[in-house]
């Protein structure tokens, strides 16, 4: 397996433990009547994010965009490994992608400003750079 796959497959198991960090105390301050429930806004009184506390509503924000940030990383794995374009530069690559995404949960969680948005950069451009030297090499 690449480093990049491995990265890939640690970027999985991340978003499992994102989504654990979220649903855990959103069922906690819900309750099992709203999560189990089939979550139609008008009869729960608007979107169930609306209704969390702060840090819940930002941990589910956080594991939403790492679902967006997941479909870009593996595109640029699948890139690498499918054009055997795999480099000591592509895995560090993959490596600081899901380093950052791994400081972003907390970053997100406490309100790290402008840090959130500056780690959510580094693994966005290492992502990025991982297709530019596939296309390149």
């Amino acid at each position: 397996m690449t480093a990049e796959v491995t990265a890939l497959a640690f970027a999985g198991l991340l978003q499992v433990i994102q989504y654990v960090l979220m649903s855990v105390p959103a069922n906690l301050e819900l309750g099992p009547g709203k999560t189990t429930s089939p979550r139609d806004r008008d009869r729960l009184g608007g979107d169930l994010i609306d209704q969390v506390s702060t840090r819940t509503a930002r941990l589910f924000r956080a594991m939403n965009n790492h679902f967006e940030g997941l479909i870009l990383f593996t595109l640029a794995v699948v890139v690498v490994t499918l054009s055997d374009q795999s480099t000591a530069f592509t895995a560090a690559c993959a490596w600081i992608y899901l380093g950052a995404r791994v400081l972003y949960v907390p970053a997100y969680a406490f309100g790290w400003r402008p840090w959130r948005s500056l780690i959510w950069l580094v693994g966005f451009a290492a992502t990025t750079l991982m297709i530019l030297a596939a296309l390149v090499s």
